[in-house]
């Protein structure tokens, strides 16, 4: 890649050979046909070509490139959780996930690259033909063992590498200039450094790829061979293993290029030594692994844990797994599919399938137990050492999903049902609910799962994932159902879990009565177990619950009791979701310092978190705010800047909610009709998603008495409910970017945002943050968020703010805030200041 680009391809473990010329027709294509399909059988390199034509291909998609796996997905909205991991889409509560891709996708122009659709071809041809209509500018790279068609689109057959071709009349062919051989003796090099051919050797390493039938994939793995048994003995080798008998596919028939593959991996099966063997196959149970997961999985009395190691260093220099990435300083190992697909059959025909798949099941459930109870835990310990699980059920969730897929087809509901329990916190936590409810689903409708001991915290769970849907009724149902049988089996934990499960939902559905009684139970039970996180959950919605009712400060006192509980365990996920609660009541009382001051520390933890959809609603949460505290400028920033969030994560009601309030803005600076238009826009977006929705011209109602005026506004609103999202979102943006430019202007008493401020409270001014540390005093790294002190760098480097938006993929005016935002903390008046701050302590350290 030649230039900063938006994508998660991975990091090829080893060079890229050959196919230039497809690569350089398939670049073409590309260019003129949104969709093309690398069609090919197993082995023949597909995966590793769509790879790097994407990587090549980043110039033309300025909103990235993304690649989605779909090995193992069996479902529609398996295939469409998949794209929303990959492109930062986040599930929207109580939407289908179709609708919330492709809008959010609408206007971007990228590249979806879909790995291994073999397995759902019809599934994929329904996403992709949905996506494609649906947002113009998107193309769609797919990968396939058979072809898959989409409207409009291109099949490409991959075939097999090239060999030496001689010409008539011509000198014999230079075997090392063909693609075959070059990838022979690239990979037989990568084993050993020293190695290298004769002219007679090269001549027989293109016999060897010859009798491999040109698939990249058993190229590889023998070329890795040639500096082990010479060229040589590698062809003589494989051409008797092929002419085995019992590999004959009858008289007089050649073996097919489909078949070879099978056959070029047995043969080098057969020659590894026995430890290799045993590793190998034993590894086909996972999707992924680093060296301590395999030696725990793995292991046993004839393959000794610390012998693991050198085994795996083996197979790799063999070509036969790969590297994929590291995490937490750990190498992180993958077996290429066609050979993960041999070695477990050759699991299966030892008859140790069963075993190391429950091996496997055993880890991780201990796994995912150990997140749940971290995540839960009352224990003080660090947010780092918390977190650490969550992203260790990131690394290990494909292993996860095949699992799933494992006890379901098994119809061992127990163990999948435990594995759900204790997903239920990366689900929510990572905001995927409708993978979670369909593997949930499923479990629970088999039929052992009437009898299986973790049925009544599965409902518990699936209730949990109802709620977050908003999905009340089932939630209370699934909910009262779980309580019931926790309460027959003494299960306390689950009793207070589902206890603050459904007095949530009781809060949200107004039904403050029996909100209450559970709240006042759940706090109860949970004082008495000692369990501080549920206690701070209860708190957290008995603030909710008052605040509902009118009893502002009462709220503030709970809030602040659920921080104090928060922050002594130092509960990071818990804080954040805390103080936005706090903030939105504090909004809603007029106590703009407070809500201020909330969402501002809200918006520091979401970021570091990860929380993009939180993130977005911070933001907005500042921007008003400082609308009503009179700061246009600031007003404009943030929202903006939390429009562009919502929209470009898939989160349609924060966006109209973000429109309303710009809209609130604009109408202030004099703008009415722009911001009617925008107010309507947001209206129709809350229509199409089921939500309440106001009469023209909501939120300037009231604004104007003069009938014909009136009219005009209704009018201006109506056109804005006929505008698509994405046109809108743009319309904003422009706005707001021309509000920033233009000179203050002090709101009218008709401004719709200007609301009656409680007695003393929502001051103008913007809330104290302390006194302005010493420049010298504090670094860059204690005063500043993540994101500040990538700004800072980047002045300190002599960067402008354009140049900083290109290179962290962010709008100037977001640059601009941020660059304002240091000086303000640290009391600056100029970037050159933030330079010389930022070089005083790049010296001192």
């Amino acid at each position: 890649m030649t230039a900063p680009a938006r994508h998660n391809l991975p990091r090829p473990g080893t060079g890229f050979v050959g196919r230039e010329r497809d690569l350089s027709d398939l670049l073409r294509l590309l260019g003129s046909s949104r969709s093309v399909t690398l069609c090919g059988t197993d082995g023949m390199g597909k995966t590793r070509l769509a790879l790097r034509l994407a990587e090549q291909s980043t110039v033309s998609f300025p909103d990235g490139v993304w690649l989605a796996d779909l090995t193992d997905a069996h479902t529609t909205l398996e295939v469409y959780a998949r794209v929303c991991a990959a492109v930062g889409v986040i599930e929207e509560p109580g939407q289908p996930l179709a609708a919330t891709v492709a809008e959010a996708l609408r206007s971007r122009r990228l590249l979806l690259v879909l790995d291994s659709c073999e397995h759902v071809p019809d599934e994929v041809t329904e996403v992709g033909e949905a996506l494609l209509a649906a947002c113009p500018a998107l193309s769609i790279l797919l990968t396939s063992e058979e072809p898959v068609r989409l409207a409009g689109g291109t099949v490409w057959r991959m075939t097999p590498m090239a060999l030496p071709v001689a010409a008539r009349n011509a000198p014999p062919p230079d075997p090392a200039a063909s693609d075959a051989v070059r990838l022979f003796l690239d990979r037989a090099r990568a084993r050993d450094p020293r190695f290298s051919a004769t002219p007679q050797e090269t001549e027989t390493a293109a016999v060897v790829c010859d009798l491999t039938g040109g698939v990249p994939l058993g190229i590889e793995v023998l070329g890795a061979l040639a500096p082990v048994v010479g060229p040589g003995a590698l062809a003589e080798g494989l051409r008797a293993h092929l002419a085995s008998p019992e590999f004959q596919p009858g008289p007089g028939q050649a073996i097919s290029r489909s078949q070879v593959l099978p056959l070029v991996l047995d043969f080098v099966y057969v020659h590894l030594p026995e430890p290799e063997r045993v590793l190998l196959r034993r590894l086909s149970v996972f999707r992924g692994w680093d060296l301590e997961l395999a030696e725990q999985v793995c292991a046993d009395e004839s393959l000794p844990e610390s012998a693991v190691l050198d085994l795996l260093t083996s197979l790799l220099d063999r070509s036969l797994i790969t590297v994929t990435g590291e995490f937490e300083g750990r190498v992180r190992y993958k077996l290429p599919e066609a050979v993960r697909r041999f070695a477990a059959g050759r699991l299966a025909a030892a008859g140790e399938a069963d075993l190391y798949h429950e091996r496997l099941l055993d880890r991780m459930l201990r796994l995912v137990e150990d997140l749940g109870l971290k995540l839960e835990s009352s224990r003080p310990m660090p947010w780092s050492e918390r977190d650490a699980g969550r992203q260790r059920v990131i690394a290990e969730y494909d292993t996860l999903r095949s699992l799933l897929g494992w006890t379901l087809s098994r119809g061992a509901a127990e163990s999948g049902l435990r594995l759900c329990v204790s997903l239920v916190a990366h689900w929510v936590s990572h905001q995927c609910h409708a993978e979670g409810a369909h593997w949930m689903d499923r479990l629970l409708e088999l039929e052992e799962s009437d009898k299986a001991p973790s049925r009544a915290r599965a409902l518990v769970a699936r209730a949990q994932l109802a709620r977050v849907r908003r999905d009340h009724g089932l939630a209370v149902a699934l909910g009262e159902e779980g309580l019931r049988l926790c309460r027959e089996a003494g299960d306390d934990a689950f009793v207070r879990t589902a206890l603050n499960v459904l007095a949530l939902v009781e809060v949200r559905d107004r039904v403050s009565d029996q909100a209450a009684v559970r709240v006042e139970e759940a706090l109860r039970l949970c004082r008495e177990a000692g369990d501080q996180w549920g206690e701070a959950i209860a708190l957290g919605t008995r603030a909710a619950l008052v605040a509902q009712q009118g009893d502002y400060p009462t709220a503030d006192h709970h809030y602040n009791a659920a921080l104090t509980l928060l922050r002594g365990i130092d509960h990071r996920w818990g804080v954040g979701v805390t103080l936005i609660g706090q903030a939105r009541a504090a909004e809603a009382n007029n106590d703009l310092i407070t809500a201020d001051r909330c969402y501002r520390e809200a918006l520091d933890t979401q970021r570091m978190i990860g929380a993009a959809a939180e993130e977005a609603r911070c933001l907005a949460g500042i921007g008003r705010v400082a609308h009503a505290q009179g700061s246009t400028s600031q007003a404009y920033d943030y929202l903006s800047e939390g429009l562009l969030l919502s929209h470009s994560t898939g989160q349609r009601a924060e966006a109209a909610r973000a429109l309303v309030a710009i809209a609130r803005v604009v109408f202030g600076a004099g703008l009415r009709e722009p911001a009617c238009r925008l107010a309507g826009a947001a209206t129709g977006v809350r229509g199409q998603l089921g939500l309440s929705v106001h009469e023209a011209p909501w939120p300037f109602t009231d604004v104007e008495r003069v009938r014909r005026r009136r009219r005009q506004l209704v009018s201006w609103w109506e056109q804005g409910r006929g505008l698509d999202l994405s046109e809108v979102v743009r319309e904003a943006e422009r706005l707001a970017e021309e509000g920033r430019r233009a000179p203050a202007r002090r709101r009218t008493p008709t401004a719709p945002s200007a609301a009656p401020r409680a007695p003393g409270r929502g001051r103008a001014r913007r809330p104290p943050e302390g006194p302005v540390p010493a420049p010298e005093s504090v670094t860059p790294q204690q005063r500043l968020t993540k994101r500040e002190l990538e700004i800072a760098r980047l002045v300190s480097s002599g960067r402008s703010n354009p140049e900083i938006a290109r290179t962290l993929f962010i709008t100037p005016s977001t640059a601009a805030r941020h660059v304002a935002n240091i000086n303000r903390k640290m009391g600056f008046h100029s970037r050159a200041q933030i330079t010389a701050w930022m070089e005083q302590h790049r010296a001192a350290g």
